[in-house]
């Protein structure tokens, strides 16, 4: 039996410990596992914090008007100026000074130019010693007729007492009759001196071009140098005009109108005019007059429109549309009308404009969606997009250089 359990002993396997050990190789996996999940939140709140931040602005519907005023008749025609001048100087002379640009704003009485004047300021400096030359020859003629007048008086009290003779009176009476006469003479040369430096410092003050009223440079037609004549008496080196001056106050417009359409049109009737360059633009303004007479080659009547509504976009010579409209009817851009043409309303700092067209970003979520928008009116802070976005979509507002199709954005709360 000993011999037996020995065997037994033999043929059993030694297992040590009876509890089974963990594997390390799960340990680290799970490790592993914590740090990535750890390292990707710190990651996208990073991310989420380093997105550029905008603020949101919701496209509002445009107002329209309930009934659009009725146009009865268009003609087209261009801006003019009522009151416009090209300025010359009064005088042929040489420019010597120069200060005006094109595009320059100029008040009335202003110095625009200067010509030389040295040989009509000696001119002028004559004129008054010839004036100062007639003053001390009247001081003198004065001296002698008081020596005179008194010569007389003796001379009449010696013939009373016979101490002289009636020729000697005579002789003394003619002397003092002379000198009176002189004393006149004298008196008008001063009066006539004195008109020859009027004249003089006239003509020195007419080398001085002065602005006739208030406007806007357009033409700048001579340079310093040039000889400068109000008439063309030195051919093709001499300018007779040295720039051209235009009162934007006097702006108008002026169209042809078939002659078989007239009767369409009166004073005071009211008009919507159109610039070619900004065709989405309404100008409000009315007839001013019907010129009276026809143009028999083309069979137009020139009708003269005042702009109701200045602005400096409006420039002299640009095309224009007319639109006459019923009578009682508004034009558009009347105060208390609606001028909208349909579209959205959004902040102008949500669109980045170029001309009548812009790009925005339309937020979708928190990503940008670029879209390219037809722009029509401004009108203060807002802008009126007429196609490309529409009412209640939400469009990002931010600086438009930091934005970028595609891109993911963090939300501000806050109007913009």
């Amino acid at each position: 039996m000993d011999d037996k359990s020995a065997l037994l002993q033999q043929l059993r396997i030694d297992r040590g410990d009876a509890s089974p050990r963990p594997s390390r190789r799960w340990l680290w996996l799970t490790l592993a596992l914590v740090i990535l999940v750890g390292a990707g939140a710190a990651a996208w709140g990073f991310f989420k914090q380093a997105a550029p931040a905008v603020q949101v602005a919701v496209a509002q519907a445009a107002s329209t008007a309930a009934a659009a005023p009725s146009s009865i008749l268009d003609a087209s025609g261009y801006v003019v100026a009522r009151r416009q001048a090209t300025v010359s100087s009064k005088v042929t002379g040489k420019m010597i000074e120069l200060d005006i640009e094109e595009g320059d704003h100029v008040k009335s009485g202003q110095i625009i130019a200067k010509l030389d004047d040295s040989n009509i300021r000696a001119a002028r400096d004559q004129a008054g010693a010839q004036l100062d030359y007639a003053k001390a020859g009247l001081a003198e003629t004065e001296v002698n007729l008081a020596n005179a007048e008194r010569d007389y008086g003796r001379q009449s009290s010696l013939l009373k007492e016979h101490y002289v003779s009636q020729s000697a009176v005579d002789t003394s009476r003619t002397t003092l009759d002379a000198l009176r006469a002189q004393l006149a003479t004298q008196k008008v040369n001063i009066e006539v001196a004195q008109r020859g430096l009027e004249v003089a410092s006239r003509s020195l003050d007419d080398t001085v071009v002065r602005a006739p009223f208030a406007g806007v440079i357009t033409v700048k037609a001579a340079q310093p140098g040039e000889i400068v004549s109000p008439i063309s008496a030195g051919g093709g080196f001499t300018r007779t005009g040295i720039g051209t001056i235009v009162d934007m106050d006097s702006l108008e417009i002026q169209v042809d109108v078939n002659e078989n359409f007239i009767n369409r049109v009166h004073a005071d009737q009211a008009v919507s005019a159109k610039l070619n360059a900004y065709p989405d633009w309404q100008i409000p303004g009315h007839v001013i007059a019907v010129i009276p007479t026809a143009d028999r080659s083309k069979g137009t009547v020139t009708v003269r429109i005042s702009i109701d509504q200045k602005d400096p976009r409006i420039l002299p010579e640009m095309g224009v549309r007319v639109a006459f409209l019923e009578d009682g009817a508004k034009s558009a851009g009347d105060a208390g009308s609606s001028t909208a043409t349909g579209g959205v309303s959004l902040p102008k700092a949500a669109v980045e404009v170029s001309g009548d067209t812009g790009v925005l970003y339309v937020l979708h979520g928190d990503t940008l969606e670029r879209r390219a928008v037809k722009l029509g009116t401004a009108d203060g802070a807002r802008v009126r997009v007429l196609s490309g976005v529409a009412a209640g979509e939400r469009v990002a507002v931010a600086d438009p250089g930091i934005l970028k199709n595609g891109m993911t954005v963090r939300i501000e709360q806050g109007a913009p």
